[in-house]
């Protein structure tokens, strides 16, 4: 991999200002460059050059014709996310997802709680922690364009890339060539609370996977287990053998939507799992490791993406609603309860979601379960788009589907799409 600097305002708003330096990767192509693909693996934070140098062999045949290019993105270092561009001097750290208030005094605790966190973080470099969002790094996609001589950008972003790819998008639609979004959600939604829930119909529909699998394999009992389990378990919290742990509604359907979203490897421990906690022993939903509470990263870039709740009136109404949508998995698992750890954060939302414009060239997006319904929301507002569906669990497509990876790179080189809602 051949590797470089490239510098680029802190502030993307102050051009003349002070730099930050990006580091860019280039893995050559084995035959005649007919041009590059810029990839980013999402995160946020995840350090492009590193993930890339591991898996050379994703890139393969798409280099047989093209260069591949990444970068690590802004803000996160070397020190916590293997990251080799300029980073923030924080202890990046992970937070138990807050419950939600009871009442305006808890929310104001809440307030003040995620204020805490994120303090300590800013004061070590307001500026850079204020332009962190998908936006500033979408920027700094363009300029890296830019210093290839490319006249438009071809765009792989997996996960959370996927919102840079879709920033990038909104801001700069003439310099598109082709952009995938593999196993990402929407930051393009046009009314947010619908797109809140897409988002908590999606949960349940792992739920009710899972429940139709127990009905053909000796598990009838557990759905009628675990509606009686979370409608006790907020009133009062199921125990578990590890000291000061004990799980209330919405800690047990985020376990058991991780758990649902892998399939059938990992639905009898589930099963198993709800049927213990139903007899007062939530302990086979404790994490073998780490953080013993479901929890998020400190949310730089996040909280300046995604909306959130003014007061708890707000939270109120928006959570009634999608526990009528989702009676089994509720809020857990969607942004509407992620966002609870911005509430109070001391940068405001600078990039929310908003609808793609009109004269964008047609994308591809992938994706499993979940993920292939949202990236499809995303590309109905581009006329000629397509979507690769993968119906199975899994996260992103292109590192470990080869039907997947052929479009893609077929889309890459060629501009020709798969049909609509292809199958792999």
């Amino acid at each position: 991999m051949d590797c470089a600097d490239l510098q680029v305002p802190a502030d993307w708003h102050k051009p003349d200002g002070r730099k930050i330096t990006l580091k860019v990767g280039r893995l050559k192509a084995t035959g005649t460059s007919e041009g590059s693909v810029l990839v980013a693996y999402g995160g946020p934070g995840g350090p492009g050059i590193a993930l890339t140098q591991s898996s050379p062999d994703w890139w393969a045949k798409l280099r047989q014709r093209m260069d591949v290019v990444t970068w690590d993105t802004r803000g996160y270092g070397i020190d916590q996310f293997q990251g080799l561009s300029t980073g923030l001097p924080c202890v990046w750290t992970r937070v138990p997802i807050a419950d939600a208030p009871k009442d305006d005094a808890d929310f104001g605790r809440l307030s003040d709680t995620n204020r805490g966190y994120a303090e300590a973080c800013r004061l070590k470099d307001p500026e850079l922690f204020a332009n962190m969002s998908s936006a500033d790094h979408a920027r700094d996609m363009d300029a890296i364009r830019k210093a290839l001589g490319d006249d438009k950008l071809n765009y792989y972003g997996a996960s959370y890339a996927g919102f840079y790819g879709q920033d990038y998008a909104r801001l700069f639609p003439g310099r598109v060539r082709t952009m995938v979004l593999d196993g990402t959600w929407s930051h393009s939604a046009v009314n947010w609370q619908r797109e809140l829930e897409e988002m908590a119909k999606s949960n349940e529909q792992f739920m009710r996977r899972f429940f139709t699998w127990c009905a053909a394999n000796d598990c009838k009992d557990v759905p009628a287990l675990w509606r009686a389990l979370i409608a006790r378990a907020d009133r009062t919290p199921v125990p578990t053998t590890t000291a000061n742990v004990a799980y209330k509604a919405r800690d047990l359907q985020t376990f058991a939507v991780a758990l649902a979203r892998q399939g059938t490897p990992a639905w009898p421990k589930l099963a198993t799992a709800i049927r213990k906690a139903s007899k007062g022993d939530a302990s086979d939903f404790v994490p073998a490791r780490g953080a013993r509470y479901p929890d998020q990263a400190t949310g730089v870039t996040e909280c300046t993406d995604w909306p959130r709740v003014a007061n708890r009136k707000e939270m109120t109404s928006i959570f009634t609603r999608l526990r009528k949508i989702a009676p089994n998995t509720g809020i857990a698992g969607s942004n509407a309860s992620a966002t609870l750890n911005c509430v109070g954060w001391p940068v405001p939302v600078t990039n929310p979601p908003a609808a793609l414009p009109k004269n964008l060239p047609p994308m591809l997006g992938a994706g499993a379960w979940g993920e292939s319904d949202a990236v499809e929301r995303v590309l109905t507002q581009v006329p000629g788009s397509a979507t690769i569906h993968h119906d199975g669990p899994g996260h992103t497509l292109y590192g470990f589907n080869p039907c997947a990876r052929d479009h893609i790179n077929r889309y890459f080189t060629d501009r020709t799409l798969p049909s609509r809602n292809t199958k792999c």
